[in-house]
C-alpha cells in the first residue's frame, strides 16, 4: 500500500517567519526605547551626574562636621578662642573688652572714636540685629 506523504502548509512557514520578525521588531523597538535602551542612556548618564554632585556635596558636609568634631578635642582646644567663640554666639562681652559694631551691607565700622553717636543710633542697629 503506498503511503502518502501529507505536505505541510505554506501558511504555516509563512506565519512562523511572520511571528519571528515580529519578535525581532519588538526586541529591536525595545533597544531603542526599552528602560535601559540608547534613548534611556543619556537620562541616566544625567541622573548619575545629579546624584554624584549631590554626594560630593553630601562628602563635603561630612568633612565638615569631622573638621568640627575634631577641633572639640581637649588636646587641640584654645581655651581663649572658645570663650571668644562663645562670647559672640551669647552677644555677650566682658567689660574690658573693646567692642566694634560693623555694617554688614558695606563692612565699615558703624562709629568710630571720633564721630559721637547717639545711643538710640546704637540701639536701634543692635534691635534690628546689625552687628
Amino acid at each position: 500500500m503506498p503511503t502518502r506523504l501529507k505536505r505541510p502548509a505554506f501558511w504555516r512557514h509563512i506565519a512562523l517567519a511572520l511571528g519571528l520578525v515580529a519578535f525581532q521588531g519588538y526586541l529591536g523597538y525595545s533597544v531603542v526605547t526599552g528602560q535601559f535602551g540608547i534613548e534611556s542612556q543619556d537620562v541616566l548618564e544625567v541622573e548619575i551626574g545629579e546624584l554624584a554632585a549631590k554626594s560630593g556635596a553630601l562628602q563635603a558636609e561630612i568633612d565638615s562636621y569631622r573638621h568640627r568634631i575634631d577641633l572639640f578635642q581637649t588636646t587641640r582646644m584654645d581655651p581663649d578662642l572658645v570663650s571668644e567663640r562663645a562670647r559672640a554666639l551669647l552677644s555677650m562681652a566682658q567689660p574690658d573688652d573693646i567692642v566694634v559694631m560693623v555694617d554688614p551691607a558695606n563692612g565699615k565700622p558703624i562709629s568710630s572714636s571720633t564721630t559721637q553717636s547717639t545711643p538710640d543710633g546704637l540701639t536701634a542697629n543692635i534691635d534690628i540685629g546689625v552687628d
